[in-house]
């Protein structure tokens, strides 16, 4: 099964990278793979929400991107794994960062959201904008 592509050339290195990992569920199979490699069952309880099917077919698009190695193995119950090639770990040592950048200003930002509203009553005057009235 070949995977389609965007046709046409790509504008810069970030819109080609996007279109190896663009789909909900590819950067959190990339960060579950990058512990240990994983059969199919392991990883849809690491991804809870992820459906069968969608799994399936990102694992697909994954393999055949070269970014994830699926290893079927000749036993019986059929048995098969899945890990990251040299170009996943690549790939996924270059979105540590974007995590970096999502746990600095996104998870504390949140943080912060919940203390404030901890600290607000029901009926205090609070603005809903801040800066206006």
């Amino acid at each position: 099964m070949t995977v389609g592509r965007r046709p046409g050339a790509y504008i810069c290195g970030i819109d080609a990278a996007m279109d190896v990992v663009g789909g909900k569920w590819k950067v959190l199979i990339l960060w579950a793979l990058n512990e240990r490699p994983c059969r199919f069952g392991e990883l849809r309880r690491e991804l809870p929400g992820v459906t069968e099917k969608v799994l399936a077919a990102q694992l697909r698009e994954l393999a055949a991107d070269g970014i994830v190695h699926r290893e079927a193995y000749d036993e019986v119950p059929p048995r098969v794994e899945y890990s990251l090639t040299p170009l996943g770990a690549s790939l996924n040592a270059a979105l540590g960062p974007l995590g970096a950048w999502g746990r600095q200003n996104i998870l504390d930002a949140r943080a912060e959201l919940s203390a404030a509203a901890g600290e607000v009553r029901e009926d205090d005057d609070v603005a809903l904008i801040s800066g206006r009235p």
